[in-house]
């Protein structure tokens, strides 16, 4: 099922948080267009979110990106309400989180959104197994059951044998795949993961994002995930959406916002990338014009520039035909891939 197909799991609208002792009445004055430093130097309120909207789909990873203040991990708080925010919907399945109850709201919390930590948040007179079954046991889950889910998640994360260690025993990434752990084994529809890798040393940090879109293959989570590393935006998002200052600069598939910033911030943000190691076939094949050339290459509409480029050992004539599951869906040329070499202007101021 294409990513246009997939349905709307959570979708946020018209969200603004603003912090201080009248934050509504200071709403309007926002829409207005008062900026984010007048508004603290007039009003002493702080804008932590301008009128986000935001689709996120079912079964994806939504990342949501910025540098430090712009407001992502002010955003993943509202959506479990760990943050109340000052106007707005969230809306879950259809239902506005924002209207449920305190019963209700922990219900969810409790069975349908799961969350990870950057600090791992285990509790260490727990052990490993104890720390991944929690949400099972909160639920009143039988033991045996609570044991045999955090074994089958722990060992699929790598951590089999380790069931009865304790936290200070394991290393920061041993720590962090029990912290996933317990959020699958919470069977929760939806996965929060706040800068859950940041802490990590560079390595430990990529092979927990190859982990993760491992897992993503198999059990097709709503996972909402919280970075300001753009290499691991573009690593793992399915939609990536970039904030600056409270407020959403550009979303969309990672690979048109590399392609086609439509901001200066964008724009620069996005100078530096290695755009061959981060940009796939799909993003520059052109529709086929009748049968594929004789002499084309085949390539996988998933594969990167890198490797493309790899496969003609400098022969800047060859074509190249692009497949999925098998069937031709698109065609490009050594041309197409030097064009998308080159950064291109943001679109608009």
């Amino acid at each position: 099922m294409s990513s246009a197909e997939k349905k709307v799991k959570i979708a946020v609208r018209g969200l603004y948080k603003i912090f201080g002792e009248n934050g509504e009445a200071m709403v309007d004055k926002v829409k207005a267009g008062m900026s984010k430093t007048d508004l603290l130097a007039e009003h002493g309120h702080v804008l932590g979110l301008q009128d986000i909207n935001v689709d996120m789909k079912d079964g994806e990873i939504t990342v949501i990106m910025g540098l430090s203040g712009s407001g992502k991990s002010t955003l993943i708080r509202h959506l479990n309400r760990l943050i109340e925010p000052t106007a707005g919907e969230v809306i879950l399945d259809g239902e506005d989180v924002l209207k449920l109850g305190e019963q209700d709201l922990m219900e969810m919390r409790r069975k349908r959104m799961s969350m990870v930590f950057q600090k791992f948040a285990l509790f260490p007179h727990r052990t490993v197994a104890e720390n991944a079954a929690l949400a099972l046991e909160v639920s009143g889950r039988p033991l045996e059951d609570q044991k045999r889910e955090a074994s089958k998640w722990l060992d699929r994360l790598g951590l089999g044998g380790f069931e009865d260690s304790y936290p200070h025993q394991l290393s920061g990434g041993m720590q962090q795949r029990v912290g996933i752990a317990r959020a699958l084994c919470a069977e929760s529809e939806v996965m929060l993961l706040d800068e859950a890798f940041s802490a990590l040393d560079p390595i430990i940090r990529s092979q927990m994002q190859d982990l993760l879109l491992e897992l993503q293959r198999e059990i097709h989570k709503t996972i909402v995930f919280i970075t300001h590393d753009l290499d691991e935006a573009l690593k793992l998002a399915d939609h990536l959406v970039v904030l600056k200052d409270g407020y959403v600069v550009q979303q969309g598939e990672p690979q048109d916002i590399l392609l086609n910033p439509s901001d200066p911030y964008i724009e620069e943000f996005v100078a530096d990338i290695n755009r061959a190691r981060v940009l796939r076939t799909r993003s520059i094949m052109k529709p086929l014009a009748g049968e594929p050339k004789a002499d084309a290459i085949e390539v996988n509409w998933d594969m990167n520039l890198e490797d493309t480029i790899a496969m003609v050992k400098g022969d800047t004539s060859k074509h190249f035909v692009v497949t999925k599951d098998g069937q031709n869906i698109g065609e490009f040329d050594m041309h197409d891939i030097m064009e998308a070499m080159v950064p291109r202007r943001a679109a608009s101021a």
